[in-house]
C-alpha cells in the first residue's frame, strides 16, 4: 500500500527519548546503501510513528507500506510476455518496490514474512537495483528505499542469515522512568489536540533535518577512510565475533553517513564508536565459556572435547530399595 504523507504527521524532530533510533533512521536515509534499519521491540514504542515521520524528511514524501500476504510480483513487479512477443517490447507493471523509489518501504512484523520475500527484498535495499526476469526476459529499474522493518520479538524471530542483511538495528523497550513517559504522553496529546499548531512549533527543527540529509548525501562521495578507521573497525568487529565482512563494511558506510550528517571534515574513529552499536547488535555472538571442572580449574580441549562427547551422560545412581517379604518354601512349611 502507497501512502503520500498528506494527512498531518508526527514530526520526527518532536520524538521524545529516541535518540539511538533517530540516529539510525537518518543514516539510514543518508546512505540508503547501509542496508536498512531492523527495529525491534514491544508495541507502543514508537515504531511506527518514527517510521511515518521519516519518510515526511525525504524529496518524494512517500511511504509504502508492504503487507503480510504480499506476494513476490506484488512486491518485485511483473512481466507481459504475451506483450513482450507479440509487440516486440517489455511490458512491465511496477510492484511496491518501484513505488517506494527515492521514499521509504515499511516492512511491519517483517519476522512473520515469507524467508525469501525477505531475502530478496534486503538484495534489492543493499543494491539500489531491482531485476526482474521471467522466461529469459528481464527488466531492470532503480530502486533506492530507506527500507525499514519492525518486529515484536515475542512474536518469533528471523533466522540469523536473515539478521545479518539488515544494516543497522535497534532494540526499543518498555520505558519505565516516570518523568520521560510524561513527556512522551503530553507530546503525543498536544499533537492530537491540534497537529498544525504542534507541527508548526517544530517546522524549523524539521527543515533543518530536510536541509541535513540533503547536504549529507551530496557530500558522501567526498569522504574517505584513513588507516585508524578501517583499524577500529576490524577491531570492533573482531570482538563481537561476527560472522563475514559485511558488519565491517556497514560500519564504514554508517560512520561515513554520520560523518556527512554532522557536517564533519572527515570520518574519525568517534564516527565508528557511535555507530557500532547500531551495526553489530544483531551481528554479536557470545564468546564460548571454557568448559570447567568441578574443582573450577579449565579443562584442555582435549578434556572438553571428550566432555562435549558425553554430554547427557549421567552417572549410575542407587535407586530406591523397598523391604520384600521372605516366602518359606511349599515342603519348610509342612515340616
Amino acid at each position: 500500500m502507497t501512502e503520500s504523507i498528506s494527512s498531518p504527521v508526527f514530526p520526527f524532530a518532536a520524538l521524545v527519548a529516541q535518540e539511538p533510533l533517530q540516529q539510525a533512521l537518518l543514516l539510514a536515509a543518508v546512505d540508503p546503501s547501509i542496508g536498512g534499519v531492523l527495529v525491534s521491540g514491544p508495541r507502543g514504542t514508537a515504531k511506527s510513528t518514527a517510521t511515518r515521520a521519516l519518510a515526511e524528511l525525504l524529496p518524494e514524501g512517500t511511504l509504502v507500506t508492504l503487507p503480510l500476504g504480499a506476494s513476490e510480483e506484488q512486491l518485485i513487479g511483473t512481466l507481459d510476455i504475451q506483450s513482450a512477443l507479440r509487440d516486440g517490447g517489455v511490458k512491465f507493471s511496477p510492484g511496491l518496490i518501484a513505488k517506494a523509489h527515492l521514499g521509504v518501504l515499511y516492512v511491519d512484523e517483517v519476522n512473520l514474512l515469507p524467508n525469501p520475500l525477505v531475502d530478496q527484498l534486503l538484495d534489492v535495499a543493499a543494491s539500489g537495483v531491482n531485476i526482474v526476469e521471467r522466461d529469459g526476459i528481464s527488466h531492470r529499474h532503480d530502486a533506492r528505499f530507506v527500507l525499514i522493518g519492525t518486529m515484536n520479538p515475542e512474536e518469533g524471530d528471523l533466522r540469523p542469515q536473515l539478521l545479518d542483511r539488515f544494516g543497522l538495528a535497534v532494540e526499543m523497550s518498555n520505558c519505565f522512568d516516570a518523568s520521560v513517559r510524561q513527556r512522551i504522553v503530553k507530546s503525543r496529546l498536544a499533537f492530537d489536540a491540534d497537529p498544525d499548531a504542534f507541527r508548526a512549533r517544530h517546522r524549523s527543527e524539521q527543515a533543518s533535518l530536510e536541509a541535513r540529509i540533503h547536504a549529507a548525501r551530496a557530500a558522501l562521495s567526498s569522504f574517505d577512510f584513513d588507516d585508524a578507521v578501517h583499524a577500529r573497525v576490524s577491531e570492533l568487529c573482531i570482538e563481537a565475533q561476527v560472522d563475514g565482512l559485511r558488519a565491517d563494511i556497514v560500519m564504514l558506510r554508517a560512520a561515513r553517513a554520520l560523518a556527512a550528517l554532522e557536517d564533519s571534515s572527515c570520518v574519525t574513529v568517534t564516527h565508528v564508536e557511535r555507530v557500532a552499536d547500531a551495526v553489530l547488535k544483531h551481528r554479536r555472538r557470545e564468546a564460548e565459556a571454557p568448559a570447567r571442572e568441578p574443582s573450577g580449574r579449565e579443562s584442555t580441549s582435549r578434556e572438553a572435547g571428550a566432555a562435549q562427547a558425553d554430554w547427557g551422560y549421567m552417572p549410575p545412581e542407587p535407586t530406591g530399595t523397598a523391604k520384600v517379604k521372605q516366602v518359606r518354601p511349599l515342603a519348610a512349611k509342612k515340616a
